[in-house]
């Protein structure tokens, strides 16, 4: 009997564990299932921290404030390994491995720099009044295990400023001379240096391989080489650089060029009525300023008053005009006249001859009438300026009064023998009448 019993008992050991093989007691599973949440737990609020987006690079003119910002997601719950405290963004500058900020603290002595966090996920590096120095690779860096990071790079770009100490001032040079303007910018990006001329000419350039010179509206250049300068090239030369960084800046330099006056004399013969006003011109180039006045033919300065009114009109940096204005003109006024120019280099001298020139009046036999000759064509007979004073005296029928000094004019073709018998002007009734 014992023997059943030991079967028996032999048996139910055998069949009990098969059938609880693989399954976990109750009492067992309710204590782990708090460790299983934990751990779950753990898990989810341990992701590693990563940059939701690349740190950009930044470009800013100097004097401007530059900005930087880092976004990086999961990293309040991540511990880092061997230490109970989250992670940490710091700021570094990648290229002097200078610490500038840890989290929310700035590291480095600068008081242009400040750091900001939104409490979420973004943290933003403000540099002001960026310097060229601050110029380089910033690095946003997260302490993990192992280390993240990225770079982005700060350009401090910097407008154009002339040089003033290296750029050429005004110049002078002898007319068939050479020039060389030399003009000399800093900046960042390096400036580009163009030459044009103030009023819009041309700069005319001998140098080029053809041998021609060549008119060009600007140059690139810093050193603008002139050669056989003429006085149609002095004036006004702007040194313009820029960099594509606003302002552009630009110097202006004067080329004077010297030479002796040179006078011209548009009418070397003028003529008019007694007791008309009389205009006499010269026009003059020289360089430097000259020193212009009138004389009359025996060496005698003329000076303005109620007789003499004398003006200069400016037409360019070297050419003048000279005027003489000869008030309510008399015989004692006939006969040479000269415009001077003097300036440091030599002198000139231009002549004018002044003579009185009187209307004569035509015979018209077949109307049996005294016609006055039309000139110009407006019945005044006269070739008076606008303001009433006479320049080249009168064209046609005119004939020059016999003064001292004073040159034989030819009459013109048109004009007829003037009869000194006052009866020869008579229509020939009238004459017979007198008879």
């Amino acid at each position: 009997m014992s023997s059943v019993t030991g079967s028996g008992s032999g048996s139910a050991d055998r069949n009990g564990p098969a059938c609880t093989r693989g399954r976990l007691p109750v009492g067992t599973l309710s204590m782990l299932l708090p460790l299983l949440f934990l751990q779950l737990m753990v898990s989810v609020s341990g992701f590693e921290p990563d940059f939701l987006h690349p740190l950009e690079n930044v470009t800013v003119a100097q004097g401007r404030d530059a900005t930087f910002t880092c976004i990086v997601n999961n990293l309040g719950g991540y511990r880092v390994s061997g230490d109970s405290a989250t992670a940490r963004v710091a700021w570094i500058k990648a290229d002097t491995k200078a610490i500038l900020a840890i989290h929310e603290h700035v590291i480095t002595n600068n008081a242009r720099l400040s750091v900001t966090h939104n409490d979420y996920n973004t943290w933003t590096l403000n540099i002001r009044s960026v310097r060229r120095e601050d110029r380089g690779q910033y690095m946003c860096q997260v302490n993990t295990d192992p280390m993240k990071m990225q770079t982005a790079f700060l350009e401090v770009v910097i407008s154009p400023d002339i040089i003033y100490e290296e750029t050429s001032g005004d110049m002078m040079v002898p007319e068939g001379g050479s020039a060389k303007l030399i003009c000399k910018a800093r900046g960042h990006p390096k400036p580009k240096i163009v030459w044009r001329r103030e009023d819009g000419a041309t700069i005319v350039s001998r140098g080029g391989q053809s041998g021609r010179p060549e008119r060009l509206l600007s140059v690139e250049a810093e050193v603008l080489s002139l050669t056989k300068v003429t006085r149609s090239e002095m004036g006004a030369y702007l040194c313009i650089a820029a960099n594509g960084v606003p302002p552009s800046v630009s110097k202006r330099l004067m080329l004077h060029v010297h030479f002796h006056p040179l006078i011209q004399v548009p009418n070397q013969l003028v003529g008019a009525p007694i007791n008309t006003d009389v205009t006499l011109q010269c026009h003059v180039e020289a360089s430097p300023k000259a020193i212009n006045y009138w004389t009359r033919e025996s060496g005698e300065m003329i000076i303005s008053n109620d007789k003499y009114a004398m003006t200069e009109i400016n037409n360019s940096y070297y050419s003048v005009q000279m005027k003489l204005v000869i008030r309510r003109f008399h015989k004692s006024d006939l006969g040479g006249y000269k415009c001077i120019s003097k300036n440091s280099i030599g002198d000139a001298e231009g002549n004018i001859r002044l003579y009185e020139m009187e209307m004569q009046e035509r015979v018209d036999s077949d109307e049996d009438t005294v016609l006055a000759e039309d000139v110009d064509g407006d019945g005044t007979g006269s070739n008076q300026d606008n303001d009433g004073s006479f320049n080249n005296g009168f064209q046609g029928p005119l004939t020059e009064s016999n003064g001292p000094g004073v040159e034989n004019v030819q009459e013109s073709s048109s004009a007829r023998p003037h009869s000194t018998n006052p009866l020869c002007s008579l229509s020939p009734l009238l004459f017979l009448l007198v008879l």
